[in-house]
Protein backbone atom coordinates (compact mmCIF):
# COMPACT_ATOMS: atom_id res chain seq x y z
CA UNK A 1 0.00 0.00 0.00
CA UNK A 2 1.41 3.35 -1.03
CA UNK A 3 1.19 5.85 1.86
CA UNK A 4 1.43 9.73 0.40
CA UNK A 5 4.44 11.47 2.02
CA UNK A 6 4.86 14.92 2.66
CA UNK A 7 7.16 16.74 0.42
CA UNK A 8 8.64 19.62 2.55
CA UNK A 9 9.47 17.30 4.90
CA UNK A 10 11.45 14.83 2.49
CA UNK A 11 13.14 17.75 0.96
CA UNK A 12 14.18 18.51 4.29
CA UNK A 13 15.29 15.41 4.81
CA UNK A 14 17.15 15.63 2.02
CA UNK A 15 18.78 18.89 2.43
CA UNK A 16 19.81 17.24 6.10
CA UNK A 17 21.81 14.34 4.78
CA UNK A 18 23.28 16.82 2.40
CA UNK A 19 25.09 18.01 5.10
CA UNK A 20 22.63 21.01 6.21
CA UNK A 21 20.96 20.57 9.24
CA UNK A 22 17.58 21.79 9.54
CA UNK A 23 15.16 20.40 12.21
CA UNK A 24 11.21 19.52 12.21
CA UNK A 25 9.23 20.98 14.01
CA UNK A 26 9.10 19.77 17.43
CA UNK A 27 6.20 17.43 18.28
CA UNK A 28 6.00 16.61 14.51
CA UNK A 29 6.19 13.06 12.68
CA UNK A 30 6.44 12.02 9.46
CA UNK A 31 4.35 9.62 7.48
CA UNK A 32 6.77 6.96 8.05
CA UNK A 33 7.39 7.82 11.54
CA UNK A 34 3.52 7.03 12.09
CA UNK A 35 3.63 3.67 9.87
CA UNK A 36 6.71 2.56 12.42
CA UNK A 37 5.52 3.23 15.51
CA UNK A 38 1.77 1.84 14.67
CA UNK A 39 3.91 -1.50 12.52
CA UNK A 40 5.93 -1.79 15.66
CA UNK A 41 2.96 -2.11 17.98
CA UNK A 42 2.00 -5.46 16.29
CA UNK A 43 5.41 -6.66 16.93
CA UNK A 44 4.98 -10.53 17.30
CA UNK A 45 1.41 -10.63 15.72
CA UNK A 46 -0.01 -11.55 12.34
CA UNK A 47 2.22 -9.46 9.89
CA UNK A 48 -0.58 -8.61 7.79
CA UNK A 49 -2.71 -5.43 7.50
CA UNK A 50 -6.32 -5.23 8.10
CA UNK A 51 -9.27 -2.66 7.95
CA UNK A 52 -8.45 -1.16 11.45
CA UNK A 53 -4.76 -1.12 10.90
CA UNK A 54 -5.35 0.71 7.69
CA UNK A 55 -7.40 3.40 9.24
CA UNK A 56 -5.02 3.80 12.26
CA UNK A 57 -2.52 4.73 9.83
CA UNK A 58 -4.63 6.71 7.76
CA UNK A 59 -5.42 8.99 10.34
CA UNK A 60 -2.15 9.48 11.70
CA UNK A 61 -1.28 10.55 8.40
CA UNK A 62 -4.07 12.71 8.86
CA UNK A 63 -2.83 14.67 12.27
CA UNK A 64 0.71 14.59 11.30
CA UNK A 65 0.65 16.02 7.74
CA UNK A 66 2.48 19.51 7.14
CA UNK A 67 -0.25 21.83 7.51
CA UNK A 68 1.60 24.04 5.18
CA UNK A 69 1.51 21.79 2.76
CA UNK A 70 -1.10 19.18 3.17
CA UNK A 71 -1.46 16.38 0.83
CA UNK A 72 -4.20 16.53 -1.89
CA UNK A 73 -7.73 14.67 -1.46
CA UNK A 74 -6.94 12.83 -4.28
CA UNK A 75 -4.46 11.47 -2.92
CA UNK A 76 -6.27 10.10 0.60
CA UNK A 77 -8.88 9.09 -1.59
CA UNK A 78 -7.36 7.17 -4.03
CA UNK A 79 -5.16 5.20 -1.09
CA UNK A 80 -9.36 4.32 0.21
CA UNK A 81 -10.09 3.40 -3.42
CA UNK A 82 -7.33 0.87 -3.34
CA UNK A 83 -7.29 -0.53 0.21
CA UNK A 84 -11.15 -1.29 -0.79
CA UNK A 85 -10.52 -3.11 -3.95
CA UNK A 86 -7.31 -4.76 -2.18
CA UNK A 87 -9.55 -5.58 0.39
CA UNK A 88 -12.43 -6.86 -1.48
CA UNK A 89 -9.90 -9.17 -3.37
CA UNK A 90 -8.90 -10.80 -0.51
CA UNK A 91 -12.11 -11.46 0.70
CA UNK A 92 -12.93 -13.06 -2.60
CA UNK A 93 -9.90 -15.30 -2.25
CA UNK A 94 -11.05 -16.78 0.62
CA UNK A 95 -14.71 -17.23 0.31
CA UNK A 96 -13.18 -19.11 -3.00
CA UNK A 97 -10.31 -21.12 -0.74
CA UNK A 98 -13.75 -21.85 1.59
CA UNK A 99 -15.51 -23.13 -2.02
CA UNK A 100 -13.19 -25.21 -3.19
CA UNK A 101 -12.32 -27.04 -0.24
CA UNK A 102 -15.99 -27.88 0.49
CA UNK A 103 -16.17 -28.72 -3.12
CA UNK A 104 -13.56 -31.38 -2.07
CA UNK A 105 -15.46 -33.22 0.14
CA UNK A 106 -18.24 -33.34 -1.69
CA UNK A 107 -16.09 -35.11 -4.41
CA UNK A 108 -15.07 -37.14 -1.63
CA UNK A 109 -18.54 -38.48 -0.70
CA UNK A 110 -19.87 -38.56 -4.13
CA UNK A 111 -16.72 -41.06 -5.23
CA UNK A 112 -17.98 -43.30 -2.54
CA UNK A 113 -20.53 -44.37 -5.25
CA UNK A 114 -17.56 -46.03 -6.82
CA UNK A 115 -16.92 -48.48 -4.13
CA UNK A 116 -17.89 -52.22 -5.65
CA UNK A 117 -18.38 -50.68 -9.31
CA UNK A 118 -15.73 -51.98 -12.55
CA UNK A 119 -13.63 -48.68 -13.89
CA UNK A 120 -10.36 -49.55 -16.44
CA UNK A 121 -7.03 -49.11 -14.95
CA UNK A 122 -4.12 -49.20 -17.22
CA UNK A 123 -1.61 -51.53 -16.68
CA UNK A 124 -3.54 -52.81 -13.30
CA UNK A 125 -2.81 -56.45 -12.16
CA UNK A 126 -5.58 -58.77 -13.09
CA UNK A 127 -6.97 -60.57 -9.83
CA UNK A 128 -8.30 -64.05 -10.62
CA UNK A 129 -10.66 -65.54 -8.40
CA UNK A 130 -12.66 -68.45 -8.47
CA UNK A 131 -12.33 -68.77 -12.10
CA UNK A 132 -13.33 -65.52 -13.06
CA UNK A 133 -12.83 -63.76 -16.18
CA UNK A 134 -10.35 -61.14 -16.54
CA UNK A 135 -11.67 -58.47 -18.71
CA UNK A 136 -9.84 -55.85 -20.60
CA UNK A 137 -9.03 -53.61 -23.20
CA UNK A 138 -6.43 -52.17 -25.42
CA UNK A 139 -6.54 -49.09 -27.66
CA UNK A 140 -5.32 -49.09 -31.06
CA UNK A 141 -5.34 -45.90 -32.67
CA UNK A 142 -4.47 -46.84 -35.99
CA UNK A 143 -5.74 -50.59 -36.06
CA UNK A 144 -3.57 -53.33 -35.97
CA UNK A 145 -2.21 -56.12 -38.19
CA UNK A 146 -1.81 -58.42 -35.45
CA UNK A 147 -1.63 -58.64 -31.49
CA UNK A 148 -0.32 -60.81 -29.40
CA UNK A 149 -1.05 -61.17 -25.69
CA UNK A 150 0.79 -62.28 -22.77
CA UNK A 151 0.14 -63.05 -19.32
CA UNK A 152 2.37 -63.12 -16.51
CA UNK A 153 2.36 -64.69 -13.06
CA UNK A 154 3.79 -62.47 -9.80
CA UNK A 155 7.27 -64.16 -10.14
CA UNK A 156 7.42 -62.71 -14.02
CA UNK A 157 6.87 -66.39 -15.79
CA UNK A 158 4.54 -66.41 -18.62
CA UNK A 159 2.01 -68.48 -17.79
CA UNK A 160 -0.86 -68.03 -21.08
CA UNK A 161 -0.69 -66.41 -24.81
CA UNK A 162 -3.27 -64.93 -27.02
CA UNK A 163 -2.54 -64.14 -30.58
CA UNK A 164 -5.16 -61.94 -32.61
CA UNK A 165 -5.18 -61.20 -36.38
CA UNK A 166 -6.35 -58.05 -37.91
CA UNK A 167 -8.09 -54.93 -35.74
CA UNK A 168 -10.21 -52.33 -36.43
CA UNK A 169 -8.84 -48.91 -35.43
CA UNK A 170 -10.44 -48.27 -31.72
CA UNK A 171 -10.43 -50.21 -28.20
CA UNK A 172 -9.77 -53.90 -28.45
CA UNK A 173 -12.27 -55.97 -25.73
CA UNK A 174 -10.83 -59.41 -24.37
CA UNK A 175 -11.13 -61.84 -21.88
CA UNK A 176 -9.27 -64.32 -20.14
CA UNK A 177 -10.71 -67.01 -18.44
CA UNK A 178 -7.62 -67.78 -16.47
CA UNK A 179 -6.43 -70.83 -18.35
CA UNK A 180 -2.54 -70.90 -19.03
CA UNK A 181 -1.48 -72.80 -22.31
CA UNK A 182 -1.44 -76.11 -20.94
CA UNK A 183 -4.79 -76.18 -20.91
CA UNK A 184 -5.16 -76.05 -16.93
CA UNK A 185 -6.67 -73.71 -14.48
CA UNK A 186 -3.93 -71.26 -12.95
CA UNK A 187 -3.88 -70.78 -9.23
CA UNK A 188 -6.09 -67.64 -7.92
CA UNK A 189 -3.64 -64.73 -7.54
CA UNK A 190 -2.63 -61.39 -9.46
CA UNK A 191 -1.47 -61.56 -13.05
CA UNK A 192 0.24 -58.73 -15.23
CA UNK A 193 -0.79 -58.46 -19.23
CA UNK A 194 1.44 -57.76 -21.92
CA UNK A 195 -0.07 -56.12 -25.34
CA UNK A 196 2.74 -56.22 -28.55
CA UNK A 197 0.71 -54.75 -31.51
CA UNK A 198 2.45 -54.71 -34.79
CA UNK A 199 0.60 -51.59 -36.80
CA UNK A 200 1.62 -49.90 -40.27
CA UNK A 201 4.99 -51.74 -39.95
CA UNK A 202 6.07 -50.50 -36.52
CA UNK A 203 5.41 -52.70 -33.49
CA UNK A 204 4.59 -50.83 -30.19
CA UNK A 205 3.72 -52.22 -26.56
CA UNK A 206 0.84 -50.41 -25.54
CA UNK A 207 -1.03 -50.05 -21.97
CA UNK A 208 -3.20 -52.72 -21.67
CA UNK A 209 -6.57 -51.44 -19.29
CA UNK A 210 -7.86 -54.18 -17.34
CA UNK A 211 -11.22 -53.87 -15.25
CA UNK A 212 -10.87 -54.09 -12.12
CA UNK A 213 -13.42 -53.59 -8.90
CA UNK A 214 -12.76 -50.25 -6.75
CA UNK A 215 -11.94 -50.76 -3.29
CA UNK A 216 -11.33 -47.96 -1.76
CA UNK A 217 -11.35 -44.25 -2.15
CA UNK A 218 -8.38 -41.71 -1.09
CA UNK A 219 -8.07 -38.16 -1.43
CA UNK A 220 -4.38 -36.69 -1.45
CA UNK A 221 -3.49 -33.73 -0.02
CA UNK A 222 -3.58 -31.89 -3.22
CA UNK A 223 -7.36 -33.12 -2.93
CA UNK A 224 -6.59 -35.19 -6.02
CA UNK A 225 -9.13 -38.23 -5.92
CA UNK A 226 -7.83 -41.92 -6.15
CA UNK A 227 -9.65 -44.71 -6.67
CA UNK A 228 -8.13 -48.15 -5.04
CA UNK A 229 -8.70 -51.30 -6.86
CA UNK A 230 -8.37 -54.74 -6.37
CA UNK A 231 -4.45 -55.96 -7.06
CA UNK A 232 -3.42 -52.82 -5.22
CA UNK A 233 -3.07 -50.34 -7.71
CA UNK A 234 -4.91 -47.07 -7.97
CA UNK A 235 -5.97 -44.55 -10.69
CA UNK A 236 -6.93 -40.99 -10.76
CA UNK A 237 -10.63 -40.24 -10.83
CA UNK A 238 -10.26 -38.17 -13.62
CA UNK A 239 -8.28 -40.81 -15.39
CA UNK A 240 -11.16 -43.34 -15.68
CA UNK A 241 -12.21 -43.57 -19.21
CA UNK A 242 -14.49 -46.59 -18.49
CA UNK A 243 -17.04 -47.42 -15.66
CA UNK A 244 -18.83 -51.10 -15.39
CA UNK A 245 -21.49 -52.00 -12.96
Amino acid sequence: MFLATNNSLNAAAATANAGSKINAPAGLKTTADAANEALMAKSGTTASMGQKDFLTLFTTQLKCQDPLDPVKNEAFVAQLAQFSQLEATTGMSETLKTYVESMSGERMMSSTSMMGKTVSVPDAPAVVQAGKPVQGFVSLPTGAEGVKLQVFNDKGQQVATQTLGSQKIGDMPFFWDGSSDAGTQVPDGNYTFKATVVSQGKTTNPSVNVLSVVTGVNQQPDKTILLEVAGGKSVKLSDVQRIGS
